[in-house]
């Protein structure tokens, strides 16, 4: 690099550059300018801010949790049972009142069963036999209820049989009964308490009301004029999902209760309510069809005097219950960078000493140009 080379870098180190405003005293150009402006700002204001909300933040990682309990009582008097009161300790399970319970409403109950040998039952195809051949010692029976012991078991004058089997005998005979045993379950109530809190926000919110009135629990019912009352009616709730609680009693089946919780704390906390939607979830078919319904087994254990195992095995039909949560919640942001103050400068182009002819010019063509930065 030469020696007029390195001058020149050195004299640029102490140069000063600055930005050249040149305004165009263009009509069609200003408007256009003017209608660009425009466009922008109302994209930001309706767009973004109105319709999209852009200038709030979301809280996704909320805390929830939901307490459900169950009550009421009803009497039974069936020739397997007796007479019998049942209570929430009977028909609910399970009993620690988690989001998920399952109200018993009908029953097949087969009582006094021991582990013993006994003839398998005939509906299931797989016990059917002819001959002892037919009935391998050791093999469980396909969907039945024991292993063969190597008998077939035939009436007299019959060729068709089933193969005896190990297992708790008596096994289960009974059909579903035509009438649902706790057919006035649908006067039950269902406690539902949801509390949601939103950290980011230190947000908290439940869906039952402020009241010290410890009555007011007791007595109040869920509905358009009492939407913090979390006290839902058994028949009330499978009327909203559209089916009739006889038909759902009497076979079984699943509903869902989702609480919604959309929050715009742009607004007061006081318009910040919960929406509860009721959906039957289990695939239902008209007709009796073997997909409809839902149901299983338990069984309650005994010894007799003698020590021997009994139990009593139930299958039980009812109405499973999925209580579910959906949120959201958004808060207008309140942290703004602050701006102390807006400052105008006109900005001249550098003249050069022997230069002031031309820089006298272009001083004159700046002096009205002025620039405002933030």
């Amino acid at each position: 690099m030469g020696q007029a080379g390195c001058k020149g870098l050195y004299q640029s180190l102490f140069d000063y550059k600055t930005e050249k405003y040149v305004i165009a005293k263009n009509k069609k150009v200003g408007l256009l300018y003017r209608l660009l402006q425009v466009s922008i700002l109302t994209y930001l204001v309706v767009w973004v801010f109105l319709l999209k909300k852009g200038y709030q933040d979301t809280d996704t990682s909320l805390q929830s949790s939901i307490i459900t309990k169950v009550k009421g009582v009803t009497f039974t008097n069936t020739s397997e049972l007796g007479e019998r009161l049942w209570d929430v300790a009977d028909y609910v399970i399970p009993p620690q009142g988690e989001n998920v319970f399952f109200i018993i409403t009908n029953l097949i109950v087969t009582p006094n069963q021991r582990q013993e040998t006994c003839a398998e039952s005939d509906s299931i195809p797989d016990a059917l036999c002819y001959e002892d051949s037919d009935c391998p010692p050791g093999k469980p029976v396909m969907t039945g209820n024991g292993v063969r012991t190597g008998r077939c078991l035939r009436a007299e004058n019959l060729t068709r049989g089933t193969c005896e089997i190990f297992a708790w005998c008596p096994v289960e005979t009974r059909s579903r009964p035509e009438k649902p045993l706790l057919g006035k379950a649908e006067d039950f109530t269902i406690y539902i308490k949801n509390f949601i809190r939103f950290p980011k926000f230190n947000f908290f919110k439940t869906n039952v009301l402020d009241t010290k009135d410890r009555a007011y629990l007791k007595s109040c019912y869920f509905g358009p004029k009492n939407p913090y009352c979390p006290i839902f009616r058994l028949g009330s709730v499978v009327k909203w999902t559209g089916s009739d609680f006889q038909e759902i009693a009497l076979q079984g089946g699943v509903i869902g209760i989702q609480i919604e919780w959309d929050c715009d704390l742009d607004r007061a906390p006081s318009e910040c309510n919960p929406r509860y939607y009721f959906n039957r979830l289990d695939s239902t078919f008209p007709g009796s069809s073997v997909s409809s319904g839902y149901n299983f087994r338990f069984a309650k254990y005994y010894r007799d005097g003698a020590g021997v195992e009994f139990r009593t095995l139930m299958k039980a039909y009812g109405i499973r219950f999925d209580v579910m949560g959906s949120f959201l919640c958004d808060l207008v942001l309140i942290y703004f960078i602050k701006k102390s103050h807006f400052y105008r400068n006109k900005k001249f182009e550098e003249v050069r000493s022997g230069h002031q002819a031309n820089g006298k010019a272009n001083v004159e063509q700046l002096q009205n140009l002025q620039t405002v930065e933030a």
